[in-house]
């Protein structure tokens, strides 16, 4: 069945593993820069390192922002890392970038990652011209998703409402304050189906065909 969003005028989305898919295995090199620096930064063998890789994502969502309150680390020299990453593994869309294009209203990214990542990504996927502004890292203090901070730090800068907002994630945790606020949520990934979490209103696989299959709000 196709999802009801004909009161949404907003659109959210989160970048890495929702706008591509999560099977492109380009989070994989990331992963590996970011355990690289974390051994670098600690001192500590490859497998403790990821360990402590997890466990500040976990604790902090974002291994950034653990680095940044226990090591001391320049979250610019972080970001840096990713700035050179072949984007060879991210395929353009072309489903994809008309299910956006029908979207009424705004259309915005949210992202746990720094503006140059983002604008190459996009830029790359050839979907940078669709969005009106990326809301990143930086823009919200480094306090990542799902620090509600970082939620009203959206809403303040770009006046959103909530109710007329919907949030696309391949995070379920990062969904849950944006339930809380009252934004629709879609969960997107291969993950997707099996999740039960009662903030998640939408999930579906692969976010093209649930973009060009939802009921829009009629524009003149």
């Amino acid at each position: 069945m196709s999802a009801d969003l004909v009161h949404i005028d907003t659109w959210l989305f989160d970048l890495d593993n929702t706008l591509y898919p999560a099977e492109s295995g380009f989070m994989s090199e990331i992963e590996a820069r970011m355990t690289g620096f974390v051994m670098r930064v600690t001192g500590l063998p490859r497998d403790e390192a990821f360990a402590l890789q997890k466990r500040y994502l976990a604790e902090h969502g974002l291994t950034l922002r653990g680095l940044m309150e226990h090591h001391g680390v320049d979250p610019l020299e972080f970001n840096a890392l990713f700035h050179d990453l072949s984007l060879d593994a991210l395929a353009h869309d072309a489903e994809l970038l008309a299910a956006l294009d029908r979207l009424p209203g705004r259309r915005l990214i949210f992202t746990n990652a720094d503006d140059i990542h983002a604008e190459r990504v996009l830029k790359h996927l050839g979907l940078d011209h669709l969005f009106d502004d990326v809301f990143h890292i930086e823009s919200f203090g480094f306090r990542p998703k799902p620090d509600p901070a970082a939620f009203d730090a959206m809403l303040e800068a770009h006046g959103l409402a909530p109710d007329a907002t919907a949030f696309f994630e391949d995070s379920e945790r990062n969904l849950a304050p944006a339930a809380a606020l009252g934004m629709t949520t879609v969960l997107v990934g291969p993950h997707a189906p099996a999740s039960s979490a009662p903030f998640v209103q939408h999930r579906t696989e692969k976010l093209a065909p649930f973009l060009a299959n939802a009921r829009l709000r009629e524009t003149r």
